[in-house]
């Protein structure tokens, strides 16, 4: 299985070049203590790096903030959307594998929530960046929900895929504030009565 989201991996760090260190010692500080709450100088420490090298790369914190965003995004990505696609199991069936696996990110120690979410309640909402970076991610997830709410003959797609992913990031909030797995459980009832209501044409194989 790939590593999930927060913190990135288990990389041998003497390994990796300058630029890998901090995007994971950023991600491992973001994750567990906060954006605000970390600051520049906490970072250079956890990657060995000189301040000079940071800003010659990134140019600043809110450049380093969206590269752990965007790689993290992409590696959280990586790992749900094929574990959600592939098989040959039918559409529906694939839709019901959206809780199980959110839990099993649930149950993992390094769990903080969904640094998307975490990044857009941090920072000024003014700002439009850390909602551009969040919507590009959500809407590569709603699109598979979406493709396989069609599939599954679904008469709005689109509508469904929202739905579900109120559910996905209600249960995200809830299991980061409880740290409660058991709540996907929860949410994955709601689901299967929302997609019963759909009254999809293809529900099982």
């Amino acid at each position: 299985m790939n590593e999930m989201i927060c913190p990135a991996g288990s990389a041998d760090v003497a390994a990796l070049n300058p630029r890998e260190r901090l995007v994971l010692a950023a991600t491992r500080l973001f994750c567990s203590h906060g954006i605000s709450a970390t600051g520049v100088d906490a970072v250079l420490r956890e990657a060995g790096v000189a301040k000079m090298t940071l800003y010659k790369i990134f140019g600043s914190k809110n450049r380093l903030v969206e590269a752990v965003l965007e790689e993290e995004g992409q590696r959280w990505r990586d790992w749900f959307l094929p574990a959600l696609m592939s098989g040959p199991q039918a559409p529906r069936e694939k839709l019901d594998r959206i809780f199980p696996l959110l839990k099993q990110w649930f149950e993992r120690e390094d769990f903080y929530g969904c640094p998307f979410i975490n990044a857009v309640g941090e920072h000024d909402k003014s700002d439009p960046r850390m909602r551009e970076l969040a919507l590009r991610h959500k809407s590569a997830v709603l699109q598979s929900i979406s493709t396989l709410a069609m599939e599954a003959g679904a008469a709005d797609p689109v509508s469904l895929a929202h739905q579900i992913s109120l559910l996905m990031d209600g249960a995200i909030v809830a299991a980061m504030v409880t740290r409660d797995p058991s709540l996907a459980e929860v949410a994955a009832k709601a689901s299967g009565a929302v997609l019963d209501q759909a009254a999809l044409k293809y529900p099982s194989r």
